[in-house]
């Protein structure tokens, strides 16, 4: 439990000032349109699985991504460069935006693995110490704003590319994430892509 709240003090922290309030929208919209919207589609919702669905994220969660993609904390060839575009109000703006989107309900694609995945995500492995998704991305995927981020409806193959990525290292900027796929299998990524996808 100490453990916990350790964590749970350290995501609050380091989390960017946010307020949605001195968020413009207007400009949000206008920004995301003019150096997003290519790749992850009108209004946050991306048709393309290895794009990640951005409506309806935590604003707070998507300003930290951002400032991490332009700093080279998160590793990603593209978003450095889109990033490095974005000021810091422009992260703000884009995300607050983001975030009054409301998310399309996604499906899993792979019936056969969405129960393994729901046994994971709700349960955890207790005989590999692996803690229940549910406990920090909330039963429904809806996660803990300032804290975790939604995964309701995202695109089963993007989850299993970032826990993939998470597990070899290529993605480093979440020590709690990294320690969760190191754990975990092929077969147990890739049902919580599937399980994930369905979440509503």
């Amino acid at each position: 439990m100490k453990l916990l709240a350790s964590l749970l003090t350290a995501a609050v922290v380091a989390a960017p000032a946010f307020s949605a309030a001195a968020a413009d929208l207007a400009k949000g919209q206008e920004t995301y349109g003019g150096v997003c919207i290519a790749c992850h589609g009108e209004a946050g919702k991306s048709v393309l699985p290895e794009n990640p669905v951005l409506a309806q994220q935590h604003p707070e969660y998507l300003v930290k991504q951002l400032s991490e993609y332009k700093s080279g904390k998160r590793n990603n060839a593209i978003m450095l460069g889109m990033a490095a575009m974005l000021s810091d109000e422009d992260m703000k703006n884009v995300s607050a935006y983001l975030a009054q989107q409301k998310a399309d309900p996604g499906a899993a694609t792979d019936k056969d693995l969405v129960a393994l995945g729901e046994k994971i995500y709700r349960g955890g492995i207790q005989d590999r110490n692996i803690a229940s998704c549910a406990g920090c991305h909330s039963p429904n995927g809806a996660g803990i704003p300032a804290q975790y981020p939604r995964l309701s409806g995202q695109h089963a193959q993007y989850i299993v590319t970032q826990l993939n990525q998470f597990r070899d290292g290529t993605r480093d900027n979440n020590q709690q994430m990294t320690d969760v796929a190191a754990k975990l299998n092929d077969k147990e990524i890739k049902a919580l892509g599937e399980y994930i996808a369905g979440l509503k």
